[in-house]
């Protein structure tokens, strides 16, 4: 799904204004009156533990979709200043049209909401585009513009051709900051699968809620790359104006989709109403810490120079590596796409031989949403077994996704997706948890900037564990060997396709 499919939402959908608004929806019929408590805010819910945010953090994980999406919209109905967002997908689905309405209502409140999106995933309109970015209090931003926005075919060939390098360079961070003092960031990308609201397939993912001081380290992050010169405003991108758009009425139609609860439904809204209720009860969850050992890593935008071809690594690399290099006891992790190289390889070998027990939990061929992905994967994955790794493929029929599925679309109806695994999480020696965007792959690696959150806590790490430790079950996962894999599973036409993926190099994958 594409980024700048968001900009179609924002253009569909309008929210219901900061004001009590009738809406009718595009049968003409009332769709009923919707409005914000005014007497809630940000500031008055963070009141209690103003104290706490200047020295240290909270730290939530969030393990399932439905309240993962319920925090972003409670955060965006009560931002009082800004809401600075830095996503690789932003799906103009349902999720991300509700979305995009959220972020509309919030700048007409006066928050500024700033988007900065990777070029290679735009999907939306032009026209759509800049009717968001028109705004007054809202900017948008492509990051290393000019293999998709504005270019036609022989544009984006040109610059594969010329620069393969910095067109494979993408931006894979994933923050949704507001007001500098609540953060989410983690696996999850802006559109229907990430959060159980699609019918076909989703994926089990996880994010990490931040509050207080950890902030600013990703506020400093978001405002590098917001700066630096591969961030290029969108109106510079291409020529068509906005102007002709009626300034009254340009949101309506998104205001109307929002507004319809046959596309937002009553019992989401009341999640969200009853959010800060939900808040309070999270901050005496096994699931919450205050910590003063955290640490969030993000590549610079860029990532490295180019001198050493489609390699160089980055910060996120080297702290993961780092990770590893410091385990005594052992490393559970989780990557949805699983592309080893002879660097890695060594660094696992060497862990295992000092006693570490390495498990890690990818998907199958079944599963994947990503063939050319999973070309790569299966090419190393018995010189991956041979290091003594145990590798173990995701079920896309995993019980699990009953337990970690608690969208309103898994209670209203009875539906059985396939599953995909999408998380990307680490847990050292039962002691450090590791939460962020990277994928075990040379993209990750050395092309894509990634962000990836380092908790050192105990119990962050050990709730996190109990729920990895559940995926590794029979149910959940098949267990990969030197004898056996569960490509079978995954039907003949999957097979077939990923023979014909192996012409693509790993070093891109």
């Amino acid at each position: 799904m594409k980024l700048l499919n968001l900009i179609t939402v924002l253009f569909l959908f309008t929210a219901c204004s900061s004001k009590k608004i009738d809406v009718l929806d595009q049968k003409g019929e009332f769709c009923g009156s919707i409005h914000r408590n005014d007497s809630l805010s940000l500031s008055k819910v963070l009141a209690p533990i103003t104290n706490l945010l200047k020295d240290s953090t909270g730290v939530y994980v969030l393990e399932d979709g439905g309240g993962s999406m319920v925090a972003r919209a409670w955060l965006s109905e009560y931002a009082e200043r800004s809401i600075d967002i830095q996503y690789f997908i932003f799906s103009p689905d349902n999720v991300g049209l509700i979305a995009c309405d959220y972020l509309v209502r919030a700048a007409d409140r006066g928050v500024k909401v700033r988007l900065l999106v990777d070029d290679i995933m735009v999907d939306a309109g032009v026209h759509e585009i800049l009717t968001l970015d028109s705004h007054k209090n809202i900017d948008i931003k492509i990051y290393n513009p000019g293999i998709n926005l504005g270019k036609n075919i022989y544009g984006k060939l040109k610059k594969f051709a010329t620069d393969f390098r910095g067109a494979n360079q993408r931006m894979h961070n994933k923050t949704f900051n507001v007001d500098g003092k609540v953060v989410i960031t983690g696996g999850r990308n802006i559109a229907d699968e990430y959060f159980d609201f699609d019918h076909a397939y989703n994926f089990r993912d996880r994010d990490v809620l931040l509050l207080g001081k950890t902030v600013g380290e990703v506020s400093r992050s978001f405002e590098q790359f917001w700066k630096d010169s591969l961030s290029v405003p969108v109106i510079r991108l291409i020529d068509e104006s906005a102007n002709s758009v009626d300034e009254v009425h340009k949101f309506d139609r998104l205001h109307q989709y929002a507004c319809n609860p046959e596309n937002f439904w009553p019992q989401v809204r009341e999640r969200v109403q009853n959010f800060p209720t939900t808040f309070l009860d999270i901050q005496k969850s096994e699931r919450f810490t205050w910590t003063n050992s955290i640490q969030f890593v993000s590549d610079i935008p860029g990532k490295n120079d180019g001198s050493k071809g489609l390699g160089g690594g980055g910060a996120t690399t080297e702290a993961l590596f780092e990770l590893i290099r410091s385990a005594q006891q052992s490393l559970d992790i989780q990557s949805p796409y699983l592309i080893t190289t002879e660097k890695g390889r060594a660094l696992f070998r060497s862990a295992i031989k000092r006693g570490v027990k390495i498990r890690i939990l990818t998907n199958s061929l079944a599963s994947t949403d990503n063939v050319e992905a999973f070309s790569g994967y299966q090419r190393d994955r018995n010189q991956l077994l041979e290091t003594g790794v145990r590798v173990f493929e995701f079920r896309p029929d995993a019980a699990e996704r009953f337990k970690v599925m608690t969208s309103a679309l898994q209670t209203k109806i009875n539906f059985t997706p396939i599953f995909g695994l999408h998380a990307k999480s680490m847990v050292v020696d039962g002691k450090i948890a590791v939460v962020g965007t990277f994928n075990l792959d040379p993209r990750s690696a050395n092309l894509n900037t990634e962000c990836i959150t380092i908790i050192r806590s105990v119990k962050v790490a050990q709730g996190m564990l109990k729920g990895i430790n559940q995926e590794f079950q029979p149910d959940n996962s098949w267990e990969t060997t030197l004898n056996f894999n569960p490509d079978s599973q995954a039907g003949i036409r999957k097979n077939i396709k990923i023979i014909n993926s192996r012409v693509v190099p790993k070093g891109i994958l």
